[in-house]
């Protein structure tokens, strides 16, 4: 008996947080929604963190994820605008958690590899192969674009994620 999966693939960003739900079979995936959670650039930090959370807290109840990925951080030379990006990222990451859904990490080369066949890719490559692997999928956000590359991803990649935390001792 085959078994569907969902992962949200979350791409994120102080400004722009990208999301894409797709779903997984054997080794068929189709695209389910994708969007961006927009902050609002003039609001204070706590607010733009807490529109972040509670966007994200609407995709998991509309969509229902059964697991999460989340791109980890590009580190930058600006070292403030990576740390506002960790705070964005913290949220990406405690959602799910508070969900009790399973949170993967996955690097910025290893999406795109994963999605276009090498780690350095242009973003406009990557969207244009998430449009080429998800049919129907109609999003123009490199954003959510993004997000559906880091599902991808883990619908790639899950297995060996869990076999590796199994083995290491951590539970899955």
């Amino acid at each position: 008996m085959k078994q569907t999966l969902r992962f949200l693939g979350i791409d994120p960003g102080l400004r722009n947080t990208g999301w894409g739900v797709i779903e997984a079979c054997d080794n068929i995936i189709s695209h389910v929604a994708d969007g961006r959670i927009v902050s609002k650039d003039k609001a204070p930090m706590a607010d733009r963190l807490l529109q972040i959370f509670d966007g994200l807290e609407w995709v998991i109840n509309t969509h229902k994820p059964e697991e999460v990925a989340v791109e980890e951080t590009f580190v930058n030379i600006n070292a403030a605008s990576t740390l506002k990006l960790g705070q964005a990222r913290g949220v990406a990451m405690l959602v799910p958690a508070r969900f009790c859904l399973h949170v993967a990490e996955y690097s910025p080369n290893k999406i795109k590899k994963s999605v276009v066949g090498t780690g350095h890719a242009a973003k406009e490559q990557v969207q244009m192969m998430v449009k080429m692997l998800l049919p129907g999928c109609l999003s123009d956000s490199a954003d959510a674009a993004d997000a559906l590359a880091v599902a991808i991803c883990h619908a790639h990649h899950r297995d060996l994620v869990q076999i590796t935390m199994q083995t290491s001792g951590v539970d899955a």
